[in-house]
């Protein structure tokens, strides 16, 4: 039975069990990776949202590429008194192929700490530690009751193995091996002006092996990615999912992110003649925790150990939830990129057009097994930012000689398939409209874009125009690193 007999009336009962049986499955699709699996929702902290990878835009700066991994989804400006620090108990990690094999070559790992300064105020003849994160500032800087650091190890080889080399990042101003991370944007009264203050903190950093520096931020910023989330999740309950394309709600217009940015020179991140590289980025915690009855400061309230384990991962967008069944969320977060031939049937065999069918009453693709999918998620496009020596496997990739970066204004907010091969799936650009993009790929849109992947005869004709009906571009954002924009203050009275 092909998903076009969905259309007989006697089938539609069945149908409608099935949708709201699998209704996870396409709601999670347009939350990019917010909570996209079922045990990453119970550690928010380690929950990678969105994942970056593109040729720097910024004037004069097209021979490095952008690396841009968000974590902690969903974050409420107002969410005193701790905020959004991240896991000082965990290992953030931002992984580069560049060679298509399927295995990182390069990894950049961060780890946080917290320091507790104890601020204190006089009360009755005693000095009594404060409950805030921070007391009046001095001029434009808070008075900070917690200081949040991190360093940053390069390692070259595979992210664990016993061969490979690890070396830290360090300060191209005095050389320290220590970065100081702003705190998040508490409002005007605490920080008068956040962006000013914000850009103290992007650091210039010499990288082993590198001739030239590059950049490095870690912060909070306004949540990047843009989606009509309400009504996605009720079934896609969209007036016209064919309709204008900027016509709807961004439910995350009023959310920040915390966003690990590095800028790095391509020539760091090549190897030998092959200029396509791929990326991802993942999050482990340690295997076991012992929660301490009886902490006697914040540092002890649990104690962490065991080796790593990966419990994010996350490089194309909209993988986990569009592609990936329920049932193997966890899996897949937990995954390597050279182990997924087995998750090769989601791929080729997809569930997200037969759903889109069923809804809209549309024809999917039939063209099985899809392989305009495993080119757009597993292997890239040939002549365009497909490696020579692919192996199929899930990650960004991006082609860092033989296309220019576009200017901002020039950017075309569908990628290649709007006739801009520097935007997604070349890489993702902040301003690449991905919910769309993959709306219209999954129903079949690479198979009239003349890229050698499929024949138009495999997709329904005049493949729809399908949208969230929230528009992604490139004005959304900042044209210099990090891109993504200052976030929102949680005060709102200023």
């Amino acid at each position: 039975m092909t998903s076009h007999s969905l259309k007989r009336p006697k089938l539609l009962p069945i149908v409608g069990a099935m949708l709201v049986a699998t209704a996870t499955m396409i709601t999670s699709a347009y939350a990019s990776s917010h909570r996209e699996a079922p045990f990453i929702t119970t550690m928010p902290k380690v929950d990678g949202t969105d994942f970056y990878m593109f040729r720097s835009y910024e004037a004069s700066r097209s021979n490095f590429v952008t690396l841009i991994a968000n974590y902690l989804p969903l974050q409420d400006p107002y969410g005193g008194p701790n905020y959004f620090s991240l896991d000082p108990n965990a290992l953030y990690e931002i992984h580069v192929d560049n060679n298509g094999d399927a295995v990182e070559d390069i990894t950049f790992q961060f780890r946080f700490k917290n320091t507790l300064n104890d601020l204190k105020v006089p009360v009755g003849g005693k000095m009594i530690s404060i409950p805030l994160i921070n007391l009046p500032p001095s001029g434009n800087n808070p008075t900070l009751n917690v200081q949040e650091t991190f360093t940053v190890t390069m390692v070259t080889g595979t992210r664990r193995g016993a061969n490979s080399t690890r070396q830290l990042l360090t300060n191209a101003s005095g050389g320290g091996t220590t970065f100081t991370k702003p705190v998040d944007n508490i409002g005007e009264k605490s920080i008068p002006n956040y962006a000013q203050y914000a850009n103290q903190f992007i650091h210039n950093v010499n990288l082993p092996g590198c001739a030239s520096p590059g950049k490095v931020f870690v912060g909070q910023r306004k949540d990047s990615f843009v989606v009509n989330l309400g009504e996605v999740f009720d079934l896609v309950n969209i007036a016209n999912p064919v309709g204008g394309d900027n016509v709807e709600q961004d439910d995350l217009a009023d959310k920040n992110v915390t966003t690990l940015a590095m800028e790095i020179p391509s020539d760091c991140l090549t190897a030998g003649n092959e200029p396509v590289i791929g990326g991802w980025t993942t999050a482990s915690v340690r295997q076991a925790r012992l929660v301490n009855p009886k902490p006697v400061s914040n540092n002890t309230a649990s104690k962490e150990g065991g080796p790593w384990t990966q419990v994010s991962r996350l490089g194309m967008p909209l993988v986990n939830e569009v592609i990936i069944g329920l049932k193997d969320k966890d899996k897949f977060n937990a995954s390597q990129p050279k182990d997924d031939a087995q998750f090769i049937d989601y791929v080729t065999n997809p569930s997200l057009p037969f759903l889109i069918e069923a809804l809209f009453n549309t024809a999917a693709p039939t063209n099985f097994p899809r392989t305009d999918l495993v080119t757009a998620f597993l292997t890239g496009v040939p002549n365009l930012n497909q490696p020579a020596n692919v192996k199929g496997s899930e990650m960004l990739r991006l082609n860092t000689a033989d296309i220019m970066p576009v200017p901002a204004n020039m950017q075309n907010h569908l990628g290649v398939v709007g006739g801009d091969v520097a935007g997604f799936p070349n890489g993702r650009r902040p301003g690449d409209d991905v919910v769309d993009i993959a709306l219209r790929v999954s129903m079949g849109l690479l198979c009239h874009a003349n890229l050698g992947v499929c024949s138009p005869s495999d997709a329904p004709t005049g493949t729809l125009p399908f949208t969230d009906g929230v528009r992604q571009q490139a004005s959304q954002f900042d044209n210099a690193f990090p891109y993504l924009r200052t976030p929102i203050p949680g005060a709102r009275n200023n």
